[in-house]
């Protein structure tokens, strides 16, 4: 049986991209005749015929979002999903939420299934698996086929989309400043593996405020936490460090790190002052309180619908990619040393 030619298939073939193609085949006035004509001229020797199902189910308009994220355990993901409903509902829209659990393959097969038709657009945050991977074609058919979709808090900043974000170097740097400021020098850091790009840019903001402190960063100062693995034997390793306090980039490690210093006869925050990120009931409920970085997740939510929105209902317009950063709060609580 004779194989079916695709967009895909001509795009590869003449080393242009498929939204090239889509649009020559369209006689778009965006692509040059030359173009048109060497593309135009390949679909007819190859009898391309397009996908009328596809097309139809693209154009009609399901009044559905879809919604990816990583995983629900964190508090975050589900204050962005909070936002996200609230901001759909206000514009008439509905979400439906999936779930890559960190996974690539589950997360090209959401995708896959989503941008069929399932919904008018799709806002995810990216899988570490997938960020480990740096494979990002999956993403990039979202923008050749022109689907509405935003990136929020893990984004791949190669990918021509809306992106809402925290600042997260900021973060870090608002964390890292105030345990200096109450008296701490000797600042162990419990954070992600470095190609996950939230723990990396919370990092460069934990390092800029011990440089501007003159002091030095130190590797072994630093746990890379992979969850594949367990989760409190790896971060007991940075308790044989001469540390007075840990800066974690979410409430479990904090709460785990916390949960160590208890058991190896440690006061929090005599000895260990402790300060986590993501201002969730662990955070406010643990013993003591934690002291955290707020990522304001349902402000997230509602801004990266919004942008979602104004893009499926105004697709005629020349998109340019928005990026949002908003900015974190300190909520200071008592794992945390105050300043004599």
């Amino acid at each position: 049986m004779k194989q079916k030619i695709t967009i895909k298939t001509i795009a590869k073939e003449l080393g242009v991209s498929s939204s090239t193609v889509s649009k020559a085949l369209k006689d778009s006035h965006e692509i040059s005749k030359e173009t048109k004509q060497k593309i135009q001229a390949f679909a007819n020797l190859y009898n391309y015929k397009p996908n009328h199902l596809a097309l139809q189910l693209r154009t009609q308009k399901t009044k559905v979002i879809g919604v990816i994220l990583p995983k629900i355990v964190h508090h975050f993901f589900s204050t962005v999903i909070m936002g996200i409903e609230e901001g759909a509902i206000e514009k008439g829209y509905h979400i439906m939420v999936c779930f890559s659990n960190e996974s690539y393959q589950k997360e090209v097969e959401t995708l896959k299934v989503l941008s069929n038709g399932s919904v008018d657009g799709i806002i995810m945050s990216v899988a570490n698996e997938t960020l480990l991977n740096k494979d990002f074609n999956h993403l990039k058919e979202l923008v050749s086929e022109e689907i509405p979709f935003v990136l929020f808090d893990r984004v791949v900043n190669e990918i021509a989309c809306d992106k809402v974000v925290v600042d997260d170097v900021g973060a870090g740097y608002k964390a890292t400043k105030h345990l200096l400021e109450s008296g701490r020098s000797k600042i162990g850091m419990i954070t992600t593996p470095n190609y996950v790009n939230v723990g990396a840019l919370r990092r460069q903001g934990y390092e800029k405020a011990l440089i501007e402190s003159y002091l030095k960063t130190s590797d072994n100062l630093i746990v890379e936490v992979d969850e594949k693995q367990d989760v409190k034997q790896q971060i007991i390793k940075l308790f044989n460090e001469d540390i007075d306090s840990i800066f974690a980039v979410n409430e479990i490690y904090a709460a785990t790190a916390i949960r160590i210093a208890k058991e190896k006869g440690l006061n929090v925050p005599k000895d260990l002052s402790v300060i986590g990120f993501t201002d969730g009931l662990i955070s406010e409920f643990s013993s003591p309180s934690i002291t955290t970085v707020a990522q304001h997740g349902y402000i997230m939510g509602k801004q990266s619908v919004a942008l979602l929105i104004d893009r499926i209902e105004n697709e005629s317009e020349i998109f340019k990619p928005k990026k949002i950063v908003i900015s974190s709060d300190l909520k200071i609580r008592q794992s945390t040393k105050p300043s004599s």
